[in-house]
């Protein structure tokens, strides 16, 4: 019973959630941040400090 009717092994994944977890969620949540910082930095640039 190791393999599914996909045919995804438990250790390919083991190795998909592994990737994801470690890799692919942190560069992703590091990604939307520093976007949203840069728009809000661009978009200071042009209308101004908030309050102005």
């Amino acid at each position: 019973m190791a393999e599914s009717k996909a045919g995804i092994s438990r250790s390919d994944e083991l190795r998909v959630f592994v990737l994801l977890t470690v890799v692919l969620v942190p560069v992703l949540s590091v990604l939307i941040v520093s976007g949203f910082g840069f728009a809000v930095w661009i978009s200071q640039m042009i209308l101004g400090p908030p309050g102005i």
